[in-house]
């Protein structure tokens, strides 16, 4: 007779600390899952206390509270076997686990083998690796559990101690099979489909790596897969979902959404999982609007601000920002505010307006010409003399910064602000000034892909004025200014800050690539001129590989220079 197990995968929005909030959802999950037929859930990695708790993990109490709750959400499942991560203290050190909960109690908990460290990963920190799989048993289907890194970094013999054949197949086992490759010693302890639970953070192309990888451990197990993500934003870090299920070949069975939250029942015969949903694949821009729009959601809604603020310019960044803010948070929770100075063009304020029309957001006008007048003539015998040069440029951005987050202040609203990463890599920002806010949403897109993202988004509805796409960008602090009067144009500048920033490509490398020798040095030695100023910046959302951010530690105070030979 054949096996037949119903698995419903959780893809679900967790707060890194909501212990109550993230039980109670857990639970009615496992309640959905239950009365549509299945029989055991899959959460994502550390479910229970959401992910990356940080520091937290370093605190005693925490484990205990995390404790306290996982036992208090094993008493309320019913029906259900539900898999759940968590962490987890003992005698033997502080893991990344989880545990499987049956009946009411824990019948047994794994320990993740591999810790990763390294981009925003800081695992090794925290956790001590644990050696043993775990399998257990639903109807006559034994499932191994695996966590995340467990899978992509498999690697190295596994170790099955001579006593693992007596291991008897029932409710649990935890075998005395060991090694760093997890999937296989799953496998090894008797294991006919690989259950794993994940925090995957999103960066572009992130989920064709994903099935490249799980298709790898597939073809060495010879076991199906389910690969269970969590979504949501949180911090810098925005997670996509994109769970999916691989077959016994590879082939992907099912496919979740991207940056949605997801119930979905994928049954099982006999280890082999049959074909279910399969989300649409989405473009590139798609993708990386919508991490945006998560990634502004989640961070105003978890941290309780009431809404968000913008500063306009007429120009595409700001543009844009305001497009995600409105789109994530509704046009009632924005408020866009335009501070003209004397520099400012007519068609900026013509194409302001016209974008909070379109947008239909809160739209102000606040003219900073008296206060620049009035810092002036306070400066005025200290200036003497002196030619005109970015000060003046640099006291605007700085009037400006200092009305958004007295408006932020006054009214609780956080300011997002619109700098791209073609200008935090080569501080064209000030610091103080526009850089001033608290959340930075297109801290990670280069300028070229602002403008993919701004077409994307004008798509249908054409909220962004066309000359705001067309014109040449202008930071307008200054008669007749435009951005390519101190940058490269953004095609070279765009291309080189990812080769060198994102990819490690030496200068030497780059020169050889075609890039002049003068550009290239030109831009590396602006990218760690500026490293002073990121520092001071507000966290922004990662949608690269490599963001300025928790992927990117670099002294400040250094003299190495890289040979350009």
């Amino acid at each position: 007779m054949a096996s037949i197990v119903k698995i419903a995968i959780a893809q679900i929005n967790c707060v890194v600390g909501d212990l109550a909030g993230n039980s109670a959802k857990i639970l009615h999950y496992c309640e959905r899952a239950r009365i549509a037929g299945a029989d055991l859930v899959l959460t994502p990695e550390l479910a229970l206390c959401g992910y990356p708790p940080e520091d937290l993990l370093l605190r005693g109490g925490f484990y205990r509270d995390c404790s306290i709750a996982l036992e208090d959400l094993a008493r309320k499942v019913g029906g259900v076997t539900l898999v759940v991560g968590h962490p987890h203290q003992d005698d033997g050190g502080r893991r990344n686990a989880a545990s499987v909960i049956q009946g009411g109690r824990i019948v047994g908990t794994y320990y993740k083998h591999v810790l990763p460290n390294y981009t925003v990963f800081d695992e090794e920190r925290y956790f001590e690796p644990g050696d043993r799989p775990c399998v257990f048993q639903v109807a006559e289907t034994r499932f191994g559990v695996n966590i995340c890194e467990d899978t992509w970094g498999a690697q190295g013999p596994l170790t099955v101690r001579p006593d693992a054949d007596k291991v008897k197949l029932g409710i649990n086992i935890c075998a005395d099979a060991w090694g760093a490759n997890a999937p296989e010693a799953a496998r090894e302890a008797g294991a006919q489909v690989l259950l794993v639970l994940n925090a995957s953070p999103y960066h572009m192309r992130k989920q064709e790596s994903r099935h490249d990888v799980m298709r790898e451990r597939v073809a060495e197990t010879g076991m199906a897969l389910v690969y269970a993500n969590m979504v949501g934003g949180q911090d810098e870090l925005v997670f996509d979902g994109a769970s999916f299920v691989l077959d016994r070949r590879g082939g992907v069975a099912c496919q979740l959404p991207l940056f949605e939250e997801v119930l979905e029942l994928v049954t099982v015969t006999d280890g082999e999982p049959e074909r279910g949903r399969i989300a649409e694949q989405e473009s590139l821009e798609s993708e990386v609007y919508k991490a945006l729009c998560l990634g502004v959601r989640d961070y105003v809604g978890k941290n309780g601000f009431p809404g968000a603020l913008v500063g306009l310019s007429g120009g595409v960044d700001s543009a844009l920002t305001l497009c995600i803010a409105c789109d994530a948070l509704g046009p009632d929770r924005v408020r866009a505010v335009m501070m003209p100075s004397q520099y400012t063009a007519d068609m900026s304020l013509d194409d302001s307006r016209e974008l909070a029309r379109n947008l239909g957001v809160r739209y102000d006008e606040i003219p900073i010409r008296p206060l620049f007048d009035a810092f002036l003539a306070s400066l005025a015998k200290e200036f003497a003399r002196l030619p005109i040069d970015a000060t003046e440029e640099n006291l605007q951005a700085r009037i400006r910064g200092t009305l958004l987050m007295a408006l932020s202040n006054k009214f609780g609203a956080i300011v997002l602000t619109t700098g791209n990463k073609s200008e935090m890599a080569v501080g064209y920002a000030t610091l103080y000034g526009d850089m001033a806010g608290g959340f930075a949403v297109i801290k990670d897109i280069l300028k070229t892909l602002v403008y993919r993202l701004c077409r994307y988004r004008n798509a249908n509805e054409q909220p962004i004025p066309e000359r705001v796409l067309t014109r040449a960008p202008s930071a307008e602090l200054r008669p007749n200014q435009t951005d390519q009067d101190s940058l490269p144009p953004y095609e070279v500048l765009d291309a080189i800050i990812s080769a060198y920033m994102e990819n490690d490509l030496s200068p030497a490398e780059l020169v050889a690539e075609g890039f002049s020798s003068a550009d290239v040095k030109r831009v590396v030695e602006m990218i760690h001129r500026s490293e002073y100023k990121r520092r001071q910046a507000p966290i922004g959302i990662r949608i690269t590989h490599r963001g300025f951010g928790k992927d990117w530690r670099y002294p400040i105070t250094s003299r190495y220079r890289e040979s350009y030979e």
